[in-house]
């Protein structure tokens, strides 16, 4: 079960690493990730489904991931609909838009194609067939955006969320870069939900449900536990806290709590996390006035 959570934490991580390019470098939270997660998921098994190679189907999967993204983007700039309005709009319409293309709430991949097959002729031990999805999927994920961001359009994107008037004095157009920057984490939150889905069997149009908490959580948990960091190494903090969190609800599990109730759980274990850089102010403060 341990090589399972840790699995799962590269395939969740790849989430946390879409939630970071707007919650950390645009500044602004993206609801849109509610409906494009369970989107890539929604796409990707109903074209295996209808005999589309996997690997394909998990582009497709993408691609309509940043579709949603791209929508949201354009209620955001164009419509001047505030962000997180805009989002939980393209979230809304998102399960109508899986329902047309599933026809179904959810869909089985029994006895159909999967992308963790191509792993089955190595003869490895239960489980570690995600660990190497996961490992390859997150390099290349963490590979392409360092060399985005340490382009010239990169650091105009990163420059947007640092400071947009100045950003938009220096002749950036801020807008469409809120735009790509949409475009682009929704397609990578949806790679996450395609591999999952795959990973579980079945695409589901309420898998959405909290998985903003469970991006967040990765980004947090990460940034709590190795503090000051290089670019790089923060996008692999938060895989690597992507995988903490996995193995906190595994240990939940274990200890035998009622899983019917995970979601509290992680808000739990994600409120605690964001307290903590309070809670050692506090306590340096309370030891300074103590010295005193």
């Amino acid at each position: 079960m341990v090589i399972s959570a840790i699995g799962q934490g590269f395939l969740w991580g790849i989430l946390g690493l879409g939630i970071f390019m707007t919650y950390r470098i645009l500044n602004f939270p993206d609801m849109t990730t509610e409906g494009s997660f369970p989107l890539g998921g929604a796409v990707c098994v109903t074209a295996i489904t209808q005999g589309i190679h996997p690997i394909l189907a998990t582009l497709l999967g993408i691609l309509a991931g940043m579709c949603a993204g791209f929508v949201t983007g354009m209620l955001y700039t164009k419509g001047k609909i505030p962000v997180i309005l805009a989002g939980i709009l393209v979230m809304s319409g998102l399960n109508s838009v899986m329902l047309f293309i599933m026809q179904t709430p959810n869909l089985s991949l029994l006895n159909k194609p999967k992308i963790q097959d191509f792993f089955t002729g190595l003869n490895l031990p239960n489980h570690y067939d995600i660990v190497i999805l996961g490992l390859i999927a997150v390099s290349l994920i963490i590979a392409l955006l360092l060399f985005f961001f340490f382009t010239d359009f990169g650091q105009a994107y990163i420059a947007t969320g640092d400071n947009e008037n100045m950003a938009r004095s220096i002749g950036i157009n801020t807008d469409r870069m809120k735009v790509i920057g949409l475009t682009l984490s929704n397609g990578v939150i949806a790679l996450s939900g395609a591999l999952i889905a795959q990973n579980d069997g079945y695409a589901d149009i309420g898998k959405g449900i909290g998985v903003i908490v469970i991006g967040l959580a990765s980004i947090i948990i990460g940034e709590v536990l190795y503090g000051e960091l290089s670019f790089g190494e923060r996008l692999i903090a938060v895989v690597l806290g992507s995988v903490i969190y996995q193995l906190l609800i595994l240990l939940i599990i274990k200890l035998g709590l009622d899983t019917t109730y995970l979601k509290i759980f992680s808000s739990i274990i994600l409120a605690i996390c964001l307290m903590i850089p309070r809670l050692k102010e506090a306590l340096n403060l309370k030891t300074g006035l103590e010295k005193e």
